[in-house]
């Protein structure tokens, strides 16, 4: 039976990068995120470094070796910046990125730099390239944004290993080349590297679809809490974190105020500009109202042109202020993109000792939105 040899699973490896690369754009599909996007390209550049190092060895001692051999240590570098950018996306902000890019950067650089000094270029190239995996292990794990746990533990675990083992072909080529004289040599490190990269491949393809199955669902739960027109919290999302908020306020005895925000003559915006200036206005106040607010705060639309925000742990009197912020820049940004003012009526009410349910808030400051229209609109009314 002939026995396996580094060339041949090296070319296994390609095969299977280029397999995988084609599969995932199919599984996908075209509208994938940007998250998944990056992962894709990332597998696509590891497929390139493997194609490019196979064919430097028929090119040994020639200008394309070194050509070819900087070229794979480019795409090497670059796959794992590619996924750290999808692990950006999927779970926030990551640790290492500055690290990460300085790593990207020199590591291809002192390699073709280094290429006529085999045992310090194969030391830098792998010392790095392991650095780099460590760098996008870490992010994997690094607790921002909830995700499931076990793709994250997946994803750097495989390249936690990888990183062992590169590390390790580093120290023979760096330290010990007569027993490791060369890229294919049959070294049971560098055998046991390309084994790993097989397994590793399979094992990452995975996690990458599971982020990517729970980037969807996370991005359905949100389209079923958000209104689909302005982005904001739609009626029933805002109606039950706002029940959750007043049974959170009434436990710990917390300040919790209610604001109803109505555009004033907003079917005369309709009728005279057409639903589609009528659609934007909405849209303008929305983005206005939801970066004016705190990240602890609810701003929904609860039908129409009537939103309602919910401030907590604040008291009624503070309200003045945020309604101040909302009217100082609607109307500077509605003038210049819409043609005309959008003038608002606003009513807010705070909890009191007797509310146990959010529905006897929202018709207090309904009431005194009303009386905001009746005592000629464009003001906030207290109630």
């Amino acid at each position: 039976m002939a026995q396996i040899n580094v060339f041949t699973v090296l070319v296994l490896t390609a095969f299977n990068l280029f397999t995988v690369s084609l599969a995932l754009p199919l599984l996908m599909g075209r509208q994938v995120s940007r998250a998944g996007r990056l992962a894709q390209w990332s597998l696509l550049s590891q497929m390139a470094g493997w194609v490019c190092i196979i064919a430097s060895g028929f090119w040994v001692g020639h200008w394309l070796d070194w050509a070819l051999s900087t070229a794979t240590m480019v795409f090497a570098s670059l796959a794992p910046w590619l996924l750290f950018g999808a692990l950006e996306q999927w779970l926030g902000p990551r640790p290492g990125k500055h690290l990460l890019l300085a790593l990207v950067l020199l590591m291809p650089l002192g390699y073709a730099l280094l290429f006529p000094h085999y045992s310090p270029r194969v030391g830098w190239a792998n010392f790095l390239l392991a650095a780099q995996l460590l760098v996008v292990a870490r992010a994997a794990l690094w607790p921002v944004r909830p995700a499931r746990r076990h793709w994250r533990w997946l994803l750097a675990g495989c390249h936690a290993l990888i990183a062992g083992f590169t590390f390790a072909r580093g120290v023979m080529g760096a330290f010990f080349p007569e027993l490791y004289p060369s890229f294919e040599a049959p070294h049971p490190v560098n055998l046991g590297a390309q084994v790993a990269a097989n397994v590793v491949l399979v094992l990452i393809t995975v996690a990458i679809l599971v982020a990517w199955r729970d980037e969807a669902e996370a991005q359905l739960r949100t389209l079923a809490r958000t209104d689909g027109l302005t982005g904001v919290l739609n009626h029933r999302a805002w109606h039950e974190q706002a029940a959750a908020a007043l049974a959170h306020a009434r436990r710990h005895g917390q300040p919790l105020t209610v604001m109803l925000v109505d555009l004033d003559h907003f079917k005369k915006i309709n009728d005279r500009h057409g639903h589609d200036v009528g659609d934007r206005a909405l849209r303008l106040f929305a983005q206005a109202m939801r970066e004016e607010v705190r990240e602890s705060d609810l701003a929904g639309r609860l039908g129409g042109e009537e939103f309602a925000v919910l401030l907590r742990d604040t008291p009624l009197n503070a309200v003045h202020t945020l309604d101040q912020r909302l009217r100082n820049r609607v109307l500077p940004e509605a003038l210049p993109s819409l043609g005309f003012g959008l003038p608002f009526s606003a009513g807010a009410t705070e909890l009191q000792a007797g509310d146990g349910e959010i529905d006897t808030l929202l018709n207090r400051a309904d009431q005194a939105m009303y009386t905001a229209k009746a005592n000629g609109r464009a003001q906030l009314v207290l109630g």
